[in-house]
């Protein structure tokens, strides 16, 4: 067998290369692993930095040329509910810092400025295993705590810094925010728990504010922390 696998791996690295070779046998072995990550029902730490940005709709082009992303933090859970061999349920709930910054010069504010909002969010995805790899995809909902914005100075102005206000009038912020997840992870087995690189973009279907659009989108790379649960309410029974 030995002897197979290493002639298979010899003519295989002539035609396509060494470097294709071998992620060829990665995936291969990535998919046929038994120690994949679809099987277990676990409770996942999160803890990630993150740097989102606002966009800023079409009726706000100009804006895009000065947008830049601000770093914040996200801390939480997620429960995965392993319902098939390929597939689970993740309910997740976690607190998010968002927010964006515009530089000088830009349409809106004239100076550099900041927003900065405190967020609690709950995603509900339907992830697809494959291995080790995984895709998931789903709705979210977002509350807003509350935020500031950072108006910096100039040589005639003073900087200004203020919490963001509540409300339907123009300069004001919503609470609530809707929009959908989606994003592909890669899970790495260790001895009693397992590790998961989870790369995902968020996309806002409802502006955050009030007068000028923001709608927080972003791609986002983190790491997951499992530990296997001990019962499943939602996995299927055998008798």
């Amino acid at each position: 067998m030995t002897t197979s696998l290493n002639m298979f791996r010899r003519v295989a690295a002539t035609r396509f290369g060494w470097r294709t070779t071998r992620l060829l046998f990665f995936v291969v072995f990535s998919l046929s692993s038994k120690q994949a990550f679809s099987q277990q029902t676990s409770l996942n730490l999160l803890l990630n930095g993150v740097t989102t940005h606002f966009n800023y709709g079409s009726q706000n082009n100009t804006l895009k040329d000065y947008k830049k992303g601000v770093l914040g933090a996200q801390i939480g859970a997620s429960f995965q509910a392993g319902i098939t061999t390929h597939f689970s349920l993740v309910p997740e709930l976690y607190v998010v810092m968002k927010g964006g910054r515009l530089l000088a010069n830009n349409p809106l504010t004239t100076t550099p400025s900041t927003v900065r909002l405190y967020t609690l969010e709950v995603p509900v995805l339907a992830r697809f295993h494959l291995g080790r790899f995984y895709l998931n995809g789903g709705p979210y909902v977002n509350y807003t705590l509350g935020g500031t914005m950072l108006a910096e100075g100039t040589d005639v102005t003073p900087q200004k810094k203020m919490a963001i206000d509540f409300g339907h009038t123009n300069g004001t912020f919503n609470h609530w925010e809707t929009g959908a997840q989606v994003g592909v992870g890669y899970a790495f087995p260790l001895r009693k728990k397992r590790l998961a690189i989870d790369v995902r973009y968020s996309y806002g279907l409802s502006s955050v504010s009030n007068g000028v659009d923001r709608y927080n989108r972003f791609l986002n790379v983190g790491l997951l922390v499992s530990q296997p649960w001990a019962t499943n309410p939602l996995g299927r029974k055998h008798y």
